[in-house]
């Protein structure tokens, strides 16, 4: 032990090179913090105002003085902390102008004087990019561009093509409709000349296209969600520049000496390609040969075919690959590690953080954009979580903090459900964040009362709710304390997806369910940290928080990495647990997804693999089930695994129950267990707790008392009763 124990730590400090020199000047909120339970007990009782929670509140019309200052005095009455502050609709000033940015330092004072803090809303709207319009008036060459198919023209077999095409076009191809044969047609000057063999042919021709996400600009005078005003190149770093000079850079200029005071930093807004076609830069193919080492130019056409050859599949998840990469280094990397040098966080959340197979089209891969994002985040706005319906994705967006070592991570909650949801469905809504990881809670929507005053917005106005507040800043500042505890890790299989694998995108929802319902508290892990940035050890992968993983679990997949393979072979030999469920992966992809060879028996050999297929439920498109489809394994195998694979779990109970969840977390002499009962029956159970910790307490986050309770066991273990009412949390602190 005492050898793994000095693992630990080496391969720690070592960790902590990748970190850039500017983390010195960290605030305390900033980086991981290992304070006693006495130290956390003392300061939770009022935790410091950066553990928020803050409303999202939009300047919309005639702001002022009188105006901010209300809104500020009933949000601290509501029990808010913080702010997420945007520019809205109507102000007197123009967006970006030095009117505006005077009185957003007027905003900045009334907060400071008030001891909140504030986090910027990095644009007038969303998705975050398109500077309140300045890209499409100031800058219209570094707007978003996008490969799209422009012409599909019918063609007689015999018949000499010989045809002059625009510059714009990249690729040109022919597809026999008959049998589906394609052949990539050769463009000389701007020209082609070709004859068309027999068979039913049709020519195909992909031009690149400035082609932007719709935006919900407040700048746009129609107050319509749409294309007037483009959205940034999110592939091209200098656009990312571009966009921190007309914004983040004028907010340095007007109060950055509040940077990292009153100002925590910037938040940005669903950053995606909800396009026709596939996401484009003028770099692209230039950078795609230097990470591929081929040219895609002939795979180009065919990648818009209903219908793929395996080739032209692996070939378009190459260019998903490549695609991710350059969102990641043009977009999220920039502004992060300018937050980062200007003593400030960036927060972020993408779209369709719940529907995965979606995102790895509009965004490429949750882990790879948020890698150097300092506050990942999702939202949970129209439905996605509530009493009936299971969603595991708000641990995506922990899962990032605890792989990187970040302290934090956010949800923006409540904006668009119908009908708005009550005091308790809120709480609940909270919860089941709370006990996924999520610890920092935006509340949205706060307009400001700038045209009479009203009412605080729906659930807001019931009278329970600033103690609800206090509940949510309580518990967001201890599930920041310490590290996270989590020993077993979960697959992300984004690579699967990008070939068009949706039966890993369900594989992967239906393991995070099963792992909840049996009580195993998991990470989440992308196939970066995997292959490359989790810190092997003696039968170990440690995150750059210090939690080590003994066990990885890899749902249904079509698709590995030779780099991932043979990291988890190593780390298997060493006594790591590696589990397939399902499927084990028929390609291993090396340099390049195109030429991956294929799987034998033998490359998995050392694992545990469990049998089993996904159930016939199909998904609803755009909309996240109740049911979703089940992964279903032979149920003693799935339990033998578990077994096997996870020796000494963190809870085990007298009687087993799917209605329980919890999460873990280490102080530096303590074990903290967040507890709830997800269901709506009451829950009394018997729970053994793996701890070395002698004394248990519960600390009740609604009054900030912490109080002793019975335990009892031997060491490294405590026994304890656990009563909850429906819906009920719980946090059982071991010192």
């Amino acid at each position: 032990m005492q050898s793994i124990r000095r693992f630990a730590v080496a391969a720690l400090a070592a960790a902590m090179l990748f970190i850039p020199t500017f983390a010195n000047g960290q605030q305390p909120w900033q980086k991981l913090q290992m304070p006693t339970a006495a130290k956390a007990a003392a300061t939770w009782k009022t935790p410091p105002p950066e553990y928020g929670p803050e409303p999202y509140y939009g300047l919309n019309g005639p702001v002022d003085l009188t105006v901010i200052d209300r809104d500020l005095d009933t949000m601290q009455h509501l029990g808010f902390r913080a702010v997420t502050v945007q520019a809205g609709f109507g102000m007197p000033f123009a967006y970006l102008s030095p009117d505006y940015f005077h009185f957003f330092r007027t905003f900045v004072e009334e907060a400071k004087k008030r001891n909140m803090r504030v986090w910027i809303v990095d644009d007038a709207g969303y998705p975050s990019g398109f500077a309140g319009g300045e890209f499409t008036s100031e800058k219209p060459e570094l707007r978003m561009q996008a490969l799209e198919l422009t012409q599909t023209i019918p063609v007689a077999a015999g018949q000499t093509i010989q045809k002059a095409i625009d510059p714009a076009t990249v690729a040109v191809a022919a597809i026999n409709k008959d049998d589906g044969k394609f052949i990539p047609i050769k463009v000389t000057n701007n020209e082609i000349d070709w004859t068309v063999p027999s068979g039913d042919w049709q020519i195909m021709l992909v031009e690149h296209q400035f082609r932007t996400s719709p935006t919900r600009s407040d700048t746009n005078p129609r107050r319509v969600k749409d294309t007037e005003q483009s959205l940034e190149d999110y592939l091209d770093p200098a656009a990312t520049m571009q966009f921190i000079a007309f914004t983040h850079e004028q907010y340095k200029k007007y109060v950055g000496d509040e940077f990292g005071k009153t100002i925590m930093g910037f938040r940005g807004d669903e950053p995606d390609y909800s396009i026709r076609g596939l996401p484009w830069t003028p770099k692209f193919f230039e950078r795609f040969e230097q990470i591929k080492g081929y040219d895609i130019h002939p795979y180009l056409a065919a990648l818009f075919l209903q219908k793929l050859t395996p080739e032209q599949q692996r070939a378009k998840a190459d260019y998903y690959d490549v695609f991710s990469q350059m969102f990641r280094d043009g977009f999220f990397k920039v502004q992060g590690e300018w937050c980062a040098a200007n003593h400030l966080e960036y927060q972020v959340h993408l779209n369709h953080e719940e529907m995965e197979m979606a995102l790895t089209r509009s965004e490429g891969d949750f882990f790879r954009d948020m890698r150097y994002v300092e506050v990942p985040g999702i939202d949970a706005i129209w439905h996605q979580i509530d009493p009936d319906t299971v969603s595991d994705y708000p641990r995506l967006a922990s899962s990032v903090s605890h792989v990187y070592g970040k302290p934090r991570a956010f949800t923006e909650s409540f904006a668009a459900y119908r009908p708005t949801p009550t005091l308790e469905q809120a709480r609940y809504i909270l919860n089941e964040q709370f006990v996924r990881g999520v610890n920092l809670v935006e509340a949205m929507y706060f307009p400001a009362t700038s045209r009479g005053v009203r009412p605080p917005p729906a659930f807001m106005a019931d009278p329970g709710f600033p103690a609800l507040m206090q509940y949510t800043q309580r518990v967001s500042y201890l599930m920041a304390m310490g590290r996270p505890a989590a020993s077993v890790a979960l697959y992300l299989p984004s690579s699967s997806m990008w070939m068009g694998d949706s039966a890993a995108d369900a594989a992967f929802v239906s393991t995070e369910r099963m792992l909840s319902e049996r009580q195993i508290d998991f990470d989440i892990i992308g196939e970066d940290a995997l292959a490359r940035d989790l810190i092997a050890g003696p039968g170990s992968f440690m995150t750059l928080s210090g939690n080590r993983y003994t066990t990885v679990i890899l749902p249904s997949i079509s698709l590995l990495s030779e780099a991932a393979l043979d990291r988890l072979r190593a780390f298997a030999a060493k006594g790591g647990h590696v589990v397939f469920l399902g499927r084990t992966p028929s390609l291993i992809a090396g340099r390049t997804i195109l030429d991956g060879r294929a799987a034998t028996a033998t490359d998995f050999s050392w694992a545990t693999i469990v049998p089993g297929e996904l159930s016939p439920t199909p998904t609803p498109p755009m909309q996240p089930p109740a049911a979703p489809p089940a992964l279903q394994v032979v149920p003693e195998a799935f339990r033998q695994a578990i077994a096997a694979t996870v020796p000494d779990p963190d809870i085990t109970l007298d009687q087993s129950t799917t209605a329980l969840r919890y999460m873990r977390r280490r102080l530096k002499d303590a074990d903290v267990y967040f507890f709830f009962n997800e269901s709506a029956e009451p829950l009394a159970r018997a729970v053994a707790l793996q701890t070395t910790g002698r004394h248990a307490e519960v600390w009740d986050p609604q009054t900030g008392a912490v109080a002793a309770i019975k335990s009892s066991g031997a060491k490294g273990a405590r026994k304890l009763q656990l009563a909850l009412k429906p819906y009920q949390t719980e946090i059982i602190v071991i010192r």
